[in-house]
């Protein structure tokens, strides 16, 4: 009994539970419906050229069979006619009918698409697009590139599922299955309409047969495939394509110059063997390889009957100088080594380095430099010395640090970079520092002439404003010049490292001897520039407040004031003597530059300085630097026991007087310090009368004194002064200090305000310092002026009242000097000498992204597209690049990539016009042909000829391929052959390098009396590469 129970238990399958299959299939049908690609109506063939130029767009879902997942895309031609006429003509209920008939009389879409002419051969497409000229179609594709379809089951499974899908919805969207390996482009596919089907396949082989390498056998495989049996048979439409490939262009310059040796025979040029390379001032440019690879001609016949040509293995009727339609197009070389791009590149790549310029020349400087280094650490130390008198000679710190050198002690034969290169390079850097002899004399005409004038003028003007980098043409663009150049050829890092370290020996030997640096702006620190040139200009501006001490303390005692009063007019007297301003200081030292044309320049310089001195001032040494007192308090001033120097006058008149007062300035060189009250003081510092005006408290005119200059300061010590004063915090005492603080250069003025007036008031300094703030009454005269100060300076402890009172008559000439331009100078100094090739990189980068740009815009073409819009984009980048508070290398790289690109652009223009030169073409229109011709092609994929072999354009290029076939036959041209004979043996074209042929025809399948339907096979063959047959063939599913 238990075995019979045990027979009776079976298994119960569901086959109402959905399979992996039929969830592949239910998936694509729901597919098919939210895209709406189920029961629309036929679309009209594609317009002429839509298919390379219109829009493409596609749609894209995930669908999953068992384990496999697969991508389903929809790509369609976005059609703006057809979306505008539907809309405007929406069929009405009582037309139902009349389309019903219409609709059975028109072709499905994509039946249209095969067989239609307008679109054989597009420049740009998708492969399914070219070879069936399909506007809109499905692929499913595996999600990995690694999972293909490479078995046959497989492909016949998804193929038969498809149909399934199609039948189901009644959708006429052809669908294709990608198989086998993603590079070989094979698909199947299949497309379901009403009473008939389309089937799609691909052949894909290395090599063609020999028997279906010419028209005629695929002529025979297309008619075999049909398999049609009517007679006679329909004819069949031949398209053909034949590609020439034109590499080797007759008489086309390099695209770089040669080496200047190899130009000049000239080998003791220091560029003698770098490509793109004239000297250390110019960035190079273009490419060193021909961007242009090579030139595509396309020679079309569109449209011919099998019966008018021949094709075989023996004969061709196809002869390009026959074709009715010419194409061409130009194929760019992906790298060609563009030589402003690599030279950045290589220069942002030190940015990243750690090393210090130390690390770097450990081994190639003499014991020399170590010993002078040595000198340097026992600074401090002697200025930490008690303080004795004068005579004694305290050393300062210019006198400690060892005298500099312009050069850096180098081993022979080590440093990266040779003498003669490091001399070039800084005759480069400081043109003032060659001899007279050997300046280069430049006239303004021939500078204005280098001057491009391009639409571009706007952008090179305001490109100094946009970017915080340095004025056009400053040292620091010829440095950071010199700084690529000797990246890429004088040793690397290393060869930076020696020439910065040689810059700022220099800057110091400057700094020394007083020589201003040339190609720095004078002035203040111009806080629109970045922190380097800023920098610079503190250190010109310590250099000529040197000068000017040094000057002033000298007292212009040469010349007596009635001797200066007959040179010249008083008021050329004042400016001559008095004028602060950077031109004339410097100008006061150009016959002091003479040491760069010997090495005796400090033995003279020093001399002519002794001599300078008047015999009756023995006391005065020229050598001193510290022209200032440094007033601290008064006991220490009393213990200088210096007596009160003579005082001399000298007569100016005052510009503002009309009766012609003499204005005495007085040039006392006391140093006692004993100020008892201002009235009973002597004048000092007086500069001229301020007009009318007079002293409250006396009869006495109102001069004005001379002052200091306020303090420059460069950004980062605003920030640091912005610091300080934030950390005093909110306190009584803070606030107080923040104020003493900030009114330092104000209590300078009313000390030397005292010392010109004595006797005067704080209503008087507020009269000539602040108008404003001096309020005359009604009955105010100006013999008897009468007023009061403003309410803001009457309150109870304002700062101007306590300033006041805390300030001693002191003259400016010795006051502590609000700007000690020895310690500013150190400061610079030590920021130049302290900072690593790394950092000098990135200090350097707004001026190198503003030379390039610089360059590009030398170099632009006005017939490249977009090319203004990428400059205006570069600009526009980089200035926000230069001004973000922390310089960034990443985004300069960007920048590098940018300009990279731009570069490439206009290196492609520029070969691509030598090229076609217009010594090949003779009339005047034939050339504006060829330079609309040049131009389409930087702008287009495929440039259509017009006129064909006849046209200019087509006949310059026939001239192009019958110059390379002599090359390469190496034909010599002579006078006295025949013409006729060298043409006979030389063909005028290579052979095809590619191939093309579409068939068409319409015709009943599978049987004769079935609807006939069209039919196209389209083969490509590139010689040695691939033969790929695309077949698409039609069959009756009613009259079978």
């Amino acid at each position: 009994m238990a075995a019979d129970e045990d027979a009776d238990v079976f298994e119960i399958t569901d086959f109402t539970t959905a399979s992996d299959w039929e969830r592949f299939v239910a998936r694509l049908e729901e597919l098919l419906h939210e895209w709406k690609l189920v029961n629309h109506n036929p679309l009209p063939p594609a317009p002429r050229g839509s298919l390379s130029t219109g829009k493409w767009c596609e749609k894209t879902e995930t669908i999953n069979f068992a384990d496999f997942v697969f991508l389903v895309t929809y790509k369609y031609l976005e059609r703006n006619d057809i979306q505008k006429t539907g809309e405007e003509q929406r069929p009405s209920p009582d037309d139902e009918s009349e389309e019903k008939e219409s609709s059975e009389d028109t072709l499905p879409t994509v039946m249209a698409d095969m067989m239609s002419l307008d679109n054989d051969f597009p420049s740009k497409s998708h492969c399914l697009s070219r070879w069936y000229g399909l506007q809109e179609f499905l692929v499913i594709t595996p999600s990995q590139t690694s999972a293909a379809i490479d078995s046959e089951s497989r492909a016949k499974i998804l193929l038969s599922s498809v149909s399934i899908a199609l039948n189901n919805t009644g959708s006429p969207l052809p669908v294709f299955i990608q198989v086998q390996q993603y590079w070989r482009k094979m698909f199947c596919g299949a497309c379901v309409l009403p009473g008939s089907s389309i089937d799609f396949d691909v052949i894909h082989l290395k090599t063609a047969p020999p028997q279906y390498n010419h028209l005629s056998g695929l002529l025979d495989v297309f008619k075999a495939k049909m398999a049609t049996q009517i007679m006679p048979r329909p004819t069949v439409m031949v398209a053909v394509r034949f590609t020439y490939i034109l590499t080797e262009w007759h008489n086309t310059a390099w695209p770089q110059e040669p080496p200047v040796s190899f130009i000049r025979k000239d080998f003791s040029s220091l560029m003698e063997d770098e490509v793109g390379c004239s000297d250390f001032g110019n960035l190079p440019f273009g490419a060193c390889e021909d961007p242009v690879s090579e030139m595509q001609l396309a020679c079309t016949w569109p449209s011919l009957s099998e019966d008018m040509i021949v094709e075989n293995q023996s004969y061709s009727d196809l002869d390009p100088m026959q074709a009715p339609q010419w194409a061409a197009r130009i194929i760019m070389t992906e790298d060609p080594n563009c030589l402003l791009g690599k030279y950045l590149s290589e220069f942002l790549k030190i940015a990243h380095r750690k090393e210090t310029v130390e690390d770097l020349l450990w081994n190639v400087l003499s014991k020399e430099e170590d010993d002078q280094t040595a000198d340097i650490s026992q600074a401090l130390q002697k200025l930490t010395e008690p303080k004795v008198a004068k005579m004694y000679n305290i050393p300062s710190l210019s006198n400690v640090v060892h005298s500099a050198s312009s050069r850096l002690a180098i081993k022979p034969g080590q440093a990266p970079i040779n003498g003669d290169t490091l001399t070039a390079l800084l005759d480069f850097l400081f043109p003032d520092a060659k001899p007279n002899w050997e300046k280069d004399d430049k006239s303004e005409s021939e500078n204005e002439s280098n001057k491009p004038n391009s639409k571009y003028s706007h952008i090179r003007e305001n490109l100094s404003k946009q970017l915080k980098s340095a004025p056009d043409g400053s040292l620091l663009h010829n440095l950071v010049i010199a700084l690529v150049m000797v990246n890429m050829h004088h040793g690397g890092i290393r060869g930076v490292a020696q020439l910065w370290q040689e810059f700022v020996l220099e800057m110091r030997y400057r700094w020394e001897n007083k020589y201003p640096i040339s190609g720095i702006s004078p002035g203040s620190p111009n806080l629109g520039t970045c922190l380097l040139y800023q920098k610079l200009q503190m250190l010109n501006c310590c250099i000529e407040r040197k000068i000017k001490r040094e000057q002033l303390f000298k007292g212009y005692t040469g010349q007596s004031a009635d001797d200066m009063t007959d040179s010249g007019s008083p008021d050329d007297v004042m400016s001559s003597h008095l004028s602060t301003s950077d031109s004339e200081i410097c100008g006061a030292n150009e016959s002091e530059e003479s040491r760069y044309e010997s090495k005796q320049h400090s033995k003279r310089d020093d001399e002519k300085e002794k001599e300078d001195i008047p015999a009756k001032r023995p006391h005065l040494d020229s050598s001193s630097d510290d022209e200032f007192f440094e007033c601290g308090d008064e006991g220490e001033d009393s213990e200088d026991g210096c007596t009160e120097m003579e005082v001399e006058t000298v007569m100016a008149k005052d510009k503002s007087a009309a009766d012609g007062d003499m204005v005495s300035l007085e040039m006392s060189m006391t140093s006692s310090s004993s100020y008892v009250d201002t009235a009973t003081n002597k004048p000092e510092g007086r500069l001229a009368k301020s007009g009318d005006l007079k002293l409250l408290n006396s009869e006495e005119p109102l001069y004005i004194p001379i002052t200091q200059d306020p303090s420059p300061m460069t950004e980062d010590m605003l920030e640091e002064h912005a610091e300080v004063l934030a950390r005093l915090g909110t306190s009584s005492e803070g606030a107080q200090l923040r104020a003493r603080m900030q009114s330092a250069c104000l209590v300078s003025d009313m000390e030397s305000f005292k010392a010109a007036n004595p006797g005067c008031v704080v209503e008087d300094f507020v009269r000539w310092y602040s108008p404003r703030d001096w309020v005359e009454d009604e009955d105010s005269t100006k013999e008897n002026p009468k007023g009061h100060l403003s309410t803001r300076m009457q309150i109870p402890g304002n700062i101007w009242s306590e300033a006041w009172q805390s300030a001693k008559p002191v003259p400016a000439r010795r006051q502590k000097r609000l700007f000690d331009d020895t310690k500013e100078a150190e400061k610079v100094l030590h920021f130049l000498s302290a900072m690593k090739p790394a950092d000098v990189v990135v200090h350097f980068l707004p001026m190198l992204l503003h030379s390039s740009i610089f360059k590009i815009i030398d170099n632009e073409d006005s017939d490249i597209p977009k090319l203004k819009d990428m400059i205006e984009h570069l600009v526009s980048k980089a200035s926000m690049v230069t001004r973000t508070p922390h310089q960034e290398v990443r985004r300069y790289e960007d920048l590098v990539k940018l300009m990279t690109l731009a570069e490439t652009l206009i290196a492609r223009a520029t070969s691509l016009k030598a090229k076609f030169p217009n010594s090949l073409e003779e009339s005047s229109s034939g050339k504006e042909d060829v330079g609309k011709f040049i131009s389409d092609l930087l702008h287009h994929t495929e440039v259509p000829i017009n006129g064909g072999p006849t046209g200019p354009v087509g006949n310059m290029i026939h001239k192009l391929f019958v110059a390379a076939q002599k090359d390469l036959h190496m034909v010599i041209e002579d006078e006295d052959s025949n013409d006729d004979i060298s043409s006979n043996t030389v063909p005028d074209f290579p052979k095809p390098t590619a191939r093309e042929y579409i068939l068409r025809t319409a015709a009943p399948r599978p049987a004769p009396y079935s609807k006939s339907l069209p039919h196209k096979m389209t083969c490509c063959i590139i010689e040695g590469h691939e033969f790929r047959l695309a077949g698409a063939f039609s069959t009756d599913t009613i009259f079978q």
